[in-house]
């Protein structure tokens, strides 16, 4: 009899231990959306100095960002990008106001952080930068 009641107690004890668990993790990050990133960011590029501010616009498409002063380039220039998923795209071979040509595309995290290498062409020479915005 003392034989099977530490059995079970003993059954009862993993059990408890089998039976516990942490917090379930509901999978469900807030999907980016366009709204999201609108508003004003600094820009701190690779081999550029100092932080600059740039402004993200909604464009008349439905996932269109306008983006003013992209890569420290004036506030009269404007980008335009487009949402998909967690990427944000400019156009390829994007021209800009002053003659100028970019590329790339940047992996937003959350609403507040974007990672973004991108080539900027100014007619003469091409560099390759990398980009970190951040939600001000």
């Amino acid at each position: 009899m003392k034989k099977i009641s530490k059995l079970i107690l003993a059954l009862c004890f993993i059990s408890g231990f089998f039976n516990t668990s942490c917090t379930k993790d509901s999978g469900n990050t807030p999907a980016i959306t366009r709204s999201s990133l609108l508003g004003t960011w600094l820009e701190n590029d690779s081999g550029k100095k100092g932080t600059y501010e740039v402004i993200f616009q909604a464009d008349t498409s439905a996932t269109g960002i306008l983006i003013v002063n992209f890569g420290g380039c004036g506030q009269n220039m404007k980008a335009i990008a487009y949402l998909s998923g967690s990427t944000l795209a400019l156009n390829t071979n994007e021209l800009l106001g002053n003659g100028w040509i970019i590329n790339g595309s940047g992996t937003v995290t959350g609403s507040t952080l974007i990672n973004w290498p991108y080539s900027l062409h100014d007619g003469a020479t091409l560099t390759n930068f990398q980009a970190t915005f951040t939600k001000k």
